[in-house]
């Protein structure tokens, strides 16, 4: 994992992603080089029993991205979602994922208004299995991510330039959208005591957490 940290640091230098499909591809394709191995992460793949997904900060980069574990609670799925004009890459580590993905409103296809009256427009499903890459933008459309097993979690690597802590969430049969929080926590305690096999017991937050916060399952609402 440290190895692709720093690849991914010389590949997007001190501008991040940008507008640069050649620099977009690059990092993709070292998205796509990395072979899942659960030693490399496990200790960054939290979880909160009964939460939908955890989001756990791996590399806040050079500042122009962050990357992030999530865990997907079984069954379990994000709301329909923007990405605050940030490139998303996604890589699934372990287990199993499908994306969905919709058109904007059709009264608010520039996204800037979070009105709307008409249901969202399914325009895919694509199965997501372990080491596939998926890429989304806004330009693309919005979507939502789920793990459809009920009997498996599923865990995955986020990359998002440039980083951002809020989203619009939608509904999916009006269209209408609010501002949701999205942080990532980051642990200041002993990985080794805190996680074993992504299944401790410990929250979503804006901030660093004790260990103290993390036995108590201190958590902010996330999406």
């Amino acid at each position: 994992m440290q190895d692709l940290v720093s690849s991914l640091n010389q590949a997007m230098g001190s501008s991040g992603l940008g507008d640069d499909l050649r620099t977009v591809h690059k990092v993709k394709q070292l998205m796509h080089s990395y072979v899942s191995q659960s030693d490399d992460w496990v200790q960054h793949a939290v979880y909160h029993e009964g939460a939908r997904y955890t989001r756990n900060l791996v590399d806040d980069g050079n500042g122009k991205y962050n990357l992030l574990i999530l865990v997907w609670g079984e069954g379990q799925s994000s709301p329909i979602h923007d990405h605050a004009g940030s490139h998303c890459m996604m890589k699934l580590l372990a287990g199993e994922l499908d994306e969905q993905l919709y058109s904007w409103p059709q009264t608010d296809n520039d996204s800037s208004s979070s009105s709307s009256s008409c249901a969202l427009e399914l325009r895919r499903t694509a199965a997501l299995r372990t080491n596939s890459v998926a890429y989304m933008h806004d330009k693309i459309g919005l979507h939502r991510i789920a793990n459809p097993s009920l009997t498996t979690r599923a865990v995955s690597l986020h990359l998002h330039s440039p980083p951002y802590n809020m989203c619009k969430t939608f509904d999916e049969s009006t269209g209408v959208a609010v501002q949701s929080s999205c942080t990532a926590q980051k642990l200041t305690t002993s990985v080794a005591t805190v996680n074993q096999s992504y299944s401790c017991s410990t929250g979503f937050a804006a901030t660093d957490l004790t260990m103290s916060q993390l036995q108590q399952g201190t958590a902010i609402t996330s999406i």
